[in-house]
Formats: C-alpha cells, structure tokens, sequence
C-alpha cells in the first residue's frame, strides 16, 4: 500500500490559501479517481482507493499543518508501512507559483509540515510533491503569505500544476519515484545551448 498524504490547515477559513496546496492535490487525485467515501481515521480525512494494482490511502491530516506528523505517524504504524511507502504533496516557497518538483527525499527545507512527518516518521526517505507558492511580498510575513489566498492569475497557475500533477503522482506509484521524475520534473535548458542562442543573438 501507498499513502499519499496532502499537507494544509482543516477547516472552510484556510481552503483557499497557499499552505492547503497539498490538499488541493489529494482532492484533485479523489476526484479523478472517482473517490468519495471519506473516514476519520487518526486525526486525519482518509480514502482508501487503487492506483493500477497498488492500493492506495489518500490523506488529508486535520491536526493544522505544523502537526501533519501526527497523523501521518501514527497511519504508517497501522499499516505497517515504512517511510518508502509514503509520498507527501506540500506547498513550497522556494520555487516559483505553479511550478512542480518531485523528490526522492530530503530534509524540510524550513518546512513545518514537513519537520512534523520527519519528527514523527524517523526518516526522510519519503517522496515529495513540492508544489511552488512563492516568496511572501516585500513587507510581508512568511505566515501572511501562507495563510493568504492566490491572485487570481496564479489560482490558475496552481490549478494547471495540480492537473499536471494528478498522472505524475499515479506515476510515483505505478512505476515508481524515478521514472516519475524523470517524466514529470521540469527540464533544465542546457546552459551550452542558451550560451550558442545568446551568440547568435549578438
């Protein structure tokens, strides 16, 4: 089994702000999965579904974001599951609204959700689904800029990330972290073309 956790804040106030974006995610993957049927389970919304052949559990802890690992901790204890078996979509400052990154692993990166599942799991050896929010605007706060909705133009930004992200993360789970990425990661422009681009230009 797979758990495919969503980190964000519970409750109708904070749906629309950058820090639910990993719930935004797991709603997205319920719905194209045709899932409804949600529980209670461990301070958490759950969904039991199948990727392929792969069971999966959708989650979406309800401990407010700085103690997903509470929820996420105790889920993988019940399953019997380790670290490998997770993936954990979360909102990310230090990329650009809208865009995507997949990991195999890593530390939280100032990521209080994050910090939480590393807390409560002992390992980092679990996928991430960043998802890009942005740096807070000048004069801003790190907590205003979480807690804050999207402008208009970058909602639109974010919902093309998330339908983008729904085959990939399928992806992480029928054929694994690596192809994912490989497949899903944003390319990086060769720097030897761009230097042979920017001749020709001059």
């Amino acid at each position: 089994m797979k758990v495919i956790a969503g980190l964000g804040n519970p409750g109708k106030e904070y749906e629309k702000t950058k820090h639910n974006v990993g719930f935004r995610l797991v709603d997205a993957l319920a719905s194209d999965l045709g899932v409804t049927d949600w529980r209670d389970k461990f301070e958490a919304k759950v969904a039991e579904t199948r990727i392929g052949t792969e069971k999966v559990l959708l989650v979406k802890p309800q401990t407010y974001m700085n103690e997903s690992g509470r929820a996420v901790g105790p889920l993988l204890s019940w399953y019997k599951l380790g670290a490998e078996d997770l993936i954990v979509a979360h909102d990310d400052m230090d990329i650009p609204v809208g865009t995507i990154r997949l990991r195999h692993k890593g530390s939280a990166g100032g990521h209080n959700g994050i910090k939480s599942i590393l807390a409560h799991v002992g390992d980092e050896h679990f996928a991430r689904v960043r998802i890009g929010i942005g740096r807070p605007h000048a004069g801003w706060t790190v907590v205003n800029h979480v807690l804050a909705p999207f402008a208009a133009e970058e909602d639109a930004q974010v919902n093309e990330a998330v339908k983008y992200l729904v085959p990939a993360v399928k992806c992480m789970v029928t054929d694994g972290v690596d192809v994912a990425m490989n497949r899903y990661n944003p390319k990086k422009a060769k720097k030897k073309k761009a230097k042979t681009e920017g001749e020709n230009e001059a």
